[in-house]
């Protein structure tokens, strides 16, 4: 069997991260085990393909964890541009007017490919379409992959978690942690479209909106944003549904305000007035808001009542009845129970284990802050396994 110093199991963001922080010891012999046909394949598709990265507004408070102290530390343990000028050199970046940071590019793949020609260089060997059946340890790991198997010293599950199947992350791969121990923290899919009451939507299928979007759980406000919602034929979608997706379950609510810039006295003046000019009651909502959704307001209202129609314009609920589930989102909220996990990101379960990225119990909001934890969780893993061979 080949023998190496570390093997890291997946090839996206953090795989490749914790690769290429490693080869600044230029001693150490790495292997990536890759179960799709190409590395970095999720990677290159982030941000709609233009490689949302990071964000301006990099708080603790746009992440969830069991342990959000050790996820914390991680995060923050260096900065995101000492992080990304690590991983990708020097590099012009392009901030939107959400705070969301893209390469100049906007191309994501533009990043897998710095990433991966890094890797060419240094030597380091990447073994595609190969999943890998277990993790022995014996005089170190045996990683089984069938045909083929490999030792080596140290272990890195990269492995992603069970969102967006196509790039082979269906959740199987937790079984290579649960073998040492490790445990779960329930599983659902996050940053995701939601599934709604689709009753007072209908002929809205399409319309896209900026607005003020709140979700409810249990009459309580968990979580409001203001950004793009698009109705769909099931629900909503867009960067409010995603953002408020890791709140909602079936039975919260969202609540949308389509004129959030107003207030309900000021609105309610205008629309009097236009009533007042000779306006006739269904086309009181035009030029204000989309046609489709002015009638959909008004239907709604059920009455010729100038305050039931403001009061739709400022706090239009949907009863979320489900999500599209882990196919369609963008992230796995859940996964390897944080409270075996070391402050390095080392197993205490199993020596010389490591985790990095999505498989943990760490995810973020949508806007770059799961890619950053991917990079970031990534490197500090490798800082580790090089403190630990400095003398290799």
């Amino acid at each position: 069997m080949k023998k190496y110093d570390v093997i890291i199991i997946g090839g996206g963001a953090s795989g490749l991260a914790c690769a290429v922080a490693l080869t600044e010891n230029p001693h150490l012999k790495i292997l990536i085990i890759e179960a799709g046909e190409r590395a970095g394949k999720k990677l290159s598709a982030t941000g709609n393909g233009q490689g949302n990265i990071c964000n301006k507004d990099m708080s603790v408070c746009h992440y969830r964890s069991g342990r959000i102290g050790l996820a914390e530390k991680i995060i923050f343990r260096v900065s995101a541009e000492r992080t990304q000028e690590r991983l990708f050199g020097k590099m012009i970046y392009f901030t939107d007017g959400a705070g969301r940071v893209y390469p100049h590019s906007m191309q994501a793949s533009s990043l897998t490919d710095i990433l991966l020609r890094r890797l060419k260089n240094a030597g380091v060997d990447i073994l595609l379409s190969t999943r890998v059946k277990n993790i022995s340890v014996s005089d170190g790991f045996v990683v089984d992959c069938g045909e083929n198997s490999f030792l080596a010293e140290y272990v890195v599950l990269a492995t992603g978690g069970k969102a967006q199947k196509q790039f082979l992350t269906d959740g199987s791969a937790y079984k290579l942690a649960q073998n040492f121990g490790h445990k779960l923290t329930p599983l659902r899919p996050a940053i995701v479209q939601l599934k709604t009451d689709t009753k007072f939507i209908k002929g809205l299928k399409g319309i896209r909106v900026n607005s003020m979007a709140k979700a409810y759980v249990g009459g309580i406000l968990k979580k409001e944003t203001r950004a793009d919602i698009i109705f769909t034929d099931y629900g909503v979608s867009g960067n409010a549904a995603f953002y408020l997706s890791s709140e909602l379950t079936s039975g919260g609510i969202i609540a949308i305000d389509f004129l959030p810039q107003y207030g309900e006295d000021e609105i309610c003046e205008t629309l009097k007035t236009r009533l007042g000019s000779g306006t006739s009651y269904p086309d009181i909502l035009c030029g204000i808001v989309h046609n489709q959704i002015a009638r959909a307001i008004i239907a709604r209202a059920g009455e010729n009542s100038v305050e039931a129609i403001v009061s739709l314009l400022k706090n239009f609920t949907l009863e979320v009845t489900g999500t599209l589930g882990f196919d369609y989102a963008q992230v796995t909220q859940g996964g390897i129970d944080m409270n075996d996990i070391a402050d390095n990101l080392e197993s205490k379960l199993c020596k010389n284990l490591y985790f990095a990225g999505e498989i943990l119990d760490v995810d973020g909001d949508c806007g770059g802050y799961n890619l950053h934890w991917a990079f970031s969780s990534g490197t500090a893993v490798a800082d580790d396994i090089i403190l630990k061979t400095k003398n290799k």
